[in-house]
């Protein structure tokens, strides 16, 4: 929602990569020839490679992968937050992980004030769907494939991950209309779950105020579009064969309340979804230092548990 402070602790904080060259605007490819090389190595970056064009507007991702990289590689998918309105791909709090033999896209979609939903949710599946149809072309694995989001980014993470099998919300984004945007996995720090429920609780954030937020994404007072808020909220869709989920969430948090990410985990326990629920004591909307060093490793295994199966997690050895 407003903009959330998330650090992920050193394990998950920017390393030393080598830089390519933006990449030449195409809906479906891109050049990947480097114009410049960091000494530091640990990962190679291709920046401004465009999954898209809509309505003239160019949809770029960044994408990090490992240096050297002779194997398809496991694919992280960052999201970022920013109330809808506000935020891009740039400073990606994952970027080390790339240097931890994972690749990591950064992706911008379109934000509220340039289309309302479900514009955010068809940019991010069309993402997906483009780096799985050109997987081979960057060694990535188009099997192992998890999605992470903090705020507004959680909420579309959440709602990738619960409808993979939904096609009203697949979009024609980028095309490659044949190729899954399912996942295997979903972190998500905070991000709402199902909207309506912001009513009397504990937060600024309102449902029908003309200058909130969930009002700008929608369109329109909540109150006035249930059927596109439901459309909006992962936990309409939530199915016994949804990926595993780790959420995480603070107590004190004022902007999405705490029992957003309740009503989701006690839907997907309900349905039989493996989920993760880390309660963050004291955290608000985004964590201290302190609070997240404490979940780097949490996070870390999560994703090593279900995108590298059989490998143990570093924070484990």
């Amino acid at each position: 929602m407003r903009k959330a402070t998330i650090i992920l602790a050193a394990v998950l904080l920017s390393g030393p990569g080598r830089v390519f060259a933006a990449d030449k605007p195409s809906p479906t490819t891109a050049a990947s020839k480097p114009a410049a090389a960091d000494p530091r190595g640990g990962f190679t970056v291709r920046r401004n490679v465009e999954y898209a064009l809509v309505g003239g507007k160019h949809l770029l991702l960044d994408l990090y992968t490992p240096a050297g990289a002779k194997e398809k590689t496991p694919l992280v998918v960052w999201i970022h937050g920013g109330a809808w309105k506000s935020g891009s791909k740039e400073n990606s709090p994952i970027l080390a992980l790339a240097a931890q033999g994972y690749a990591v896209a950064s992706i911008n979609y379109r934000l509220s004030q340039e289309a309302i939903f479900p514009a955010q949710i068809e940019d991010c599946k069309g993402a997906i769907r483009f780096l799985r149809a050109n997987a081979p072309k960057y060694s990535l694995d188009g099997d192992r494939i998890a999605v992470v989001g903090s705020s507004a980014g959680g909420h579309l993470s959440a709602l990738v991950g619960t409808s993979g099998d939904v096609k009203e919300l697949e979009g024609a984004v980028g095309g490659n209309g044949t190729v899954s945007s399912r996942v295997q996995c979903v972190v998500d720090y905070f991000g709402p779950s199902d909207m309506l429920q912001f009513q009397d609780k504990p937060t600024w954030v309102k449902i029908d105020g003309k200058d909130s937020p969930l009002v700008k994404l929608m369109g329109g007072p909540l109150t006035q579009k249930k059927d596109l808020v439901a459309r909006a909220n992962p936990i309409t869709f939530v199915t016994k064969d949804d990926p595993p989920f780790l959420i995480v969430h603070g107590d004190k948090d004022n902007t999405v309340p705490i029992h957003q990410s309740e009503l989701l985990v006690a839907a997907l326990k309900k349905a039989g979804v493996e989920v993760t629920f880390e309660v963050v004591k004291g955290g608000g909307h985004g964590f201290s230092p302190a609070q997240s060093e404490r979940l780097a490793p949490l996070v870390r295994a999560f994703l090593d548990k279900h995108l590298k199966p059989g490998a143990a997690s570093d924070s484990e050895k």
